[in-house]
């Protein structure tokens, strides 16, 4: 899962990807593609959020997206058309590009950070029903 910062949406789509997938094996993470808050937690409203959803949040630190990214995950899934530019831009192989998408087919997943908490739950639940659409994928 992949936002700018890492601290508003990419974690909540780690905490409710990982929530929803528990009775999987699946291995969720999520970067940003900026450093800016590399090593810090999530920003509290994200975490307000998804405790208010159940899912805790507050141990990941946030860093930053890498090529290696590539070889350890088998799906690279991005919140908005910019961040999918960068992350592709680190991609040398198609093999690496094919990962990447957006986490919301044709539709960005919005940043909240700017805003109050309602754009946080707003975000929330796109990404929950997205995420719900996801794992029906996932054997």
């Amino acid at each position: 899962m992949v936002c700018l910062g890492n601290i508003c949406r990419s974690p909540l789509a780690h905490g409710i990807f990982e929530h929803l997938i528990s009775h999987k094996n699946i291995v969720v993470d999520s970067a940003g593609t900026a450093a800016y808050h590399v090593g810090n937690p999530p920003d509290p409203r994200s975490q307000e959020v998804a405790q208010s959803h159940g899912i805790d949040i507050s141990t990941q630190k946030a860093r930053q997206f890498t090529a290696q990214d590539f070889e350890r995950y088998d799906h690279i899934f991005v919140m908005d058309r910019s961040n999918y530019s960068n992350v592709i831009r680190l991609a040398t192989q198609e093999q690496h590009r094919s990962k990447v998408e957006l986490l919301i087919p044709d539709t960005e997943v919005p940043d909240p950070y700017y805003g109050g908490f309602d754009g946080f739950e707003k975000c929330y639940q796109m990404i929950f029903k997205a995420c719900q659409k996801r794992i029906n994928a996932f054997p």
